[in-house]
This record gives C-alpha cells, sequence and structure tokens, in this order.
C-alpha cells in the first residue's frame, strides 16, 4: 500500500518568511508550489523548485486568486474568463522557473478560497479546467473528492488526483470545516498523524459531530503553513511506516 503526501510550499514572499520549506519538502512526495498570485515571488519559487528537484519530490502549481493581501484565503467573483487566464498564467510562470531550477511541472492543485470555492461553484471550476486543459490536458488535477471540479475535470478528460487533508478537520458531508471556525486546523501531530492512517488504511475520518466520513484519495496534503507543520509531518511519515504503507508520488 502506498500514498502520496502533498505540502504547500513556496508561500514566502520578499522579506516574508512562512514555513520550512526545505525541511517539508524532505517528508513529502509532492510539493505543492505558490505561483505568485496568493503568495511566492520568482526568486522563492525558483529557490523551492529546485530544493524539490534535489529532494527527488515532484512539484505541482499551487494556482491561487489574486490575492496576495488575504493569502488567497478570500473567496473572489471572478469573471470565468479572467479566472482562466490567471490559471494560465500561474502554470505558466511555474513551468517557467521549474524547468530554471531543473524539475518540471506535474500537476495542479488550486489554493485556499479558489479550492473550496469550486467543490461547489461550477463556473469557476469549469475556468480552472479550462486553463489546464489549455495550458497541457496531461497534468493531473488535485481536487476534492465528490467536488464539482472533480466532475469538471473528468468530463474534459483531465486525470482527477482525489486528496484528503491531514490537518483540517471535517463536515459530515465530507467537506472542510472553514477556517473561520474553531477547531478548523488540527494542531497535535500524534492526533493528526493518527487520522491519515485512518484515511489511508481504513478509508475512513471523523467529522466534527462524530460521525465517519468515507476517504478513498491517492494523496494527502499536510500544510506547509500550519504551526509546527515540520513535526506534524514527520509523525505523519512514522505513523504510515509503523503501518506499513509507503509514502510515494501518485502513479
Amino acid at each position: 500500500m502506498q500514498i502520496d503526501l502533498n505540502s504547500d510550499v513556496g508561500e514566502s514572499f520578499g522579506a516574508w518568511t512562512l514555513g520550512d520549506d526545505e525541511a517539508v519538502i524532505d517528508l513529502v512526495s509532492s510539493a505543492n508550489v505558490a505561483c505568485g498570485f496568493h503568495a511566492g515571488d520568482p526568486s522563492t519559487i525558483r529557490r523551492t523548485c529546485a530544493a524539490a528537484a534535489r529532494a527527488g519530490v515532484r512539484v505541482g502549481a499551487h494556482v491561487g486568486y489574486r490575492d496576495l493581501a488575504g493569502f488567497g484565503r478570500r473567496f473572489l467573483d471572478v469573471a470565468p474568463a479572467e479566472l482562466t487566464d490567471d490559471v494560465v498564467y500561474q502554470v505558466g510562470a511555474l513551468q517557467a522557473l521549474a524547468r530554471a531550477a531543473g524539475t518540471e511541472v506535474a500537476y495542479v492543485k488550486p489554493h485556499g478560497a479558489l479550492y473550496n470555492a469550486i467543490v461547489g461553484h461550477v463556473e469557476q471550476a469549469r475556468a480552472v479546467v479550462r486553463a489546464v486543459v489549455a495550458v497541457d490536458d496531461s497534468l493531473p488535477l488535485v481536487a476534492l473528492p465528490g467536488s464539482a471540479v472533480a466532475a469538471q475535470a473528468r468530463a474534459a478528460g483531465l486525470r482527477v488526483v482525489t486528496e484528503a487533508f491531514a490537518d483540517r478537520a471535517y463536515l459530515p458531508d465530507g467537506t472542510l470545516v472553514p477556517r473561520t471556525r474553531p477547531g478548523a486546523v488540527l494542531h497535535d501531530p500524534v492526533a493528526v498523524a493518527a487520522r491519515v492512517v485512518g484515511m489511508v488504511v481504513e478509508h475512513s475520518v471523523t467529522a466534527v459531530d462524530g460521525t465517519p466520513v468515507a476517504v478513498d484519495v491517492e494523496s494527502v496534503c499536510v500544510h506547509g503553513d500550519t504551526p509546527g507543520a515540520v513535526a506534524i509531518a514527520t509523525a505523519v511519515r512514522a505513523a504510515l511506516a509503523d503501518a506499513g504503507v509507503r509514502v510515494a508520488g501518485f502513479v
């Protein structure tokens, strides 16, 4: 049994540093690199891609709304055509910087509010899918199971990689608890590691109301910007190893 572990990295900007990217990259198999719209700048992006290349970790385009001030965590009512162009721009920028760093973009994963919006916002979901198809229709799209964007992507012929979240609380319908609510982000490495093993081995996670939620995914996200991210990722890797699960990139 194996599972992909992904993490959001490359989110520093100028003099502002966020997360311990190199330490996190050493613990995962896929690195979602910010593309400059919600976070990241060209030097940070190239440096992060180089770190991923050294570690043998694949690079994904972590595309988001044009919202540096809000870290991409605010919904923006962007016109679909504009959103498509914004995503094309971000993937293209990362492709160039990744190539300069000795690697390549292997998949696309939306960030933050955009990721959550396209769970149900069909027009924005279509816009994101159109962008990926326009750039490279061989790029997989990482998405929440049962989301509108997953359905749109499959209809367009894209490979969909479904994912779960190690350090986020779940609602009974399988969506994430909004970050504005208490308890939305989990911080205990031991508890998070146990949840991940349950997701991967038992295909289940407990929602905030105590009900089980079925989980059938190829990748699990450990957020790189969560306080204690390195400790959480380390505990997750150890727990997976103890359960006989190998961490490797999705195929």
